[in-house]
Parts: C-alpha cells; structure tokens; sequence
C-alpha cells in the first residue's frame, strides 16, 4: 500500500502545481495532499503570466482538493472560498490592510502581497481535482524590477516568519473550511468576498483591448464577473479587461 503525504516540502522545483498536477495524473495524491517548494524556476500566474519568487522567503505551495458538487453549477465560487481562505488567514497578520483584488490576488496597501491560481482536472462533466497554487511574500524585501507594486509580511510589519510553519497553518485552515460548506453557506461566500473586495465603491481605470476607461467597482457576482458602474451598469468576464494601476 502507498502512503501518501499530505504536507510534502521540495528543495526546488519548476512549479508546484505542475508538480502537483503529475502526482493527481499518477494517482499519488488524494484530497488536501500539499506541495511546498522553497524554491521554483518556473512559476505560474494568471494569464500566463510568471510568479517570480526569492528562494526560502515565501510561500509557494499547491493543494489538491476534490471540489465538493455545490461548486459544479458555480466553479467561481470555488475560487471565492479559497480567496477568503486566504484573506482570513492573513487577516491575522495584517489586520483591517488585506483586500482581494478581483478575481483572486491578495492586496495590502495597494500592493500585490499574494496571488491564487486554480487549475482543474475533468473527468467528463465530473470536476474531479482542483489543483489550488498559492503564492504569498512573506519575508522576502527586495524585489526585481517589474515587480514595484509587490509587498511582503516583513516589509509592512518589520518582523520576520517561518515560511513553512505558515503555509502548514494555510495548507490546515483550507483543508478545515473546505469541509464545512453546504449550499445553505453559498450566499455567505460571495457576500464575504465582496465584503473584502479592493477598491470597492472607488473609482477605477480598466482597459478594454485598446480603450481606457473609468468605473466604480460595486461587485463581483457568482460566475465571477465583475459588476461596475458608471453612466450604466457594465459586466465583465475575467480576462475581459485589464487593471490599471
């Protein structure tokens, strides 16, 4: 019989979720199984785009979860629940200074602290595995260039932390709440993360391919489309339109 960690820490690696992408294809992983990396040469973020990361400052783990069937209809909300996750537990640490930028970066202080990335595995119409890479700045204080508007735990507190003692913590708190939601709790998730939302009610600049434009965040709603305001309501799809910041 296998044994299957569930907290598993990698010198180095090219990207936690790809990683943890190979075990669920080669049945080496079951629900909560994590990945922690201290190091990884090619890091995902959204939208193709690369998660850059000091070696041995930060948290970059992934975790495999079987999505409970009340996401099937509303996979977005999926990605609300570990937003929040996040949020909460660095709430802790941060307190009244986080704020989840839609659809799924963590922000303090207008500054990029931590990044979510969700990529899932389908059998048929069945959602079977979800593969949550998490990345967060915690120690690390100098970053390169393109990278201004990143932050880190140490830099706004001063104080240094235990990388892997924290995404233990992490890794602990997703594997508890993922266990306690029903449908009755889904209006709850998307009130808590619109409760939380950054620059909500503020007025903000967004380019549409060539356009740019201004408009008040008012929501984010359960597909994930972010509802803004100004001379009319305006709905867009993730991927639709682009920060400007």
């Amino acid at each position: 019989m296998k044994t299957i960690e569930m907290f598993t820490v990698l010198d180095t690696v090219d990207s936690t979720n790809n990683y943890a992408m190979a075990n669920v294809h080669a049945g080496l992983a079951k629900h909560g199984a994590a990945w922690f990396a201290l190091d990884q040469n090619a890091g995902k973020g959204q939208r193709g785009k690369t998660w850059i990361s000091t070696a041995g400052e930060n948290i970059i783990m992934s975790i495999v979860i079987e999505p409970l069937p009340v996401f099937w209809s509303q996979p977005f909300l999926f990605n609300m629940v570990i937003s929040n996750i996040c949020h909460s537990f660095l709430e802790r640490y941060l307190t009244n200074e986080i704020k989840i930028k839609w659809p799924n970066d963590i922000y303090s202080r207008d500054r990029k602290a931590g990044g979510i990335l969700i990529e899932n595995i389908f059998q048929g119409s069945a959602w079977k595995w979800a593969v949550v890479g998490i990345g967060v700045n915690v120690n690390q204080i100098d970053f390169p260039q393109g990278l201004e508007n990143a932050t880190s735990l140490k830099q706004i507190t001063g104080d240094s932390y235990d990388v892997i003692a924290l995404a233990k913590a992490l890794h602990k708190m997703i594997i508890v709440c993922m266990t306690g939601i029903k449908q009755a709790t889904l209006p709850d998730i998307i009130n808590t993360y619109n409760d939380n939302l950054y620059l909500l009610n503020k007025k903000v600049k967004l380019r549409k391919k060539n356009i740019v434009f201004e408009t008040t965040v008012k929501a984010v709603n359960g597909h994930g489309q972010l509802l803004t305001q100004d001379s009319m309501p305006r709905l867009f799809e993730f991927g639709e339109v682009e920060w400007i910041l």
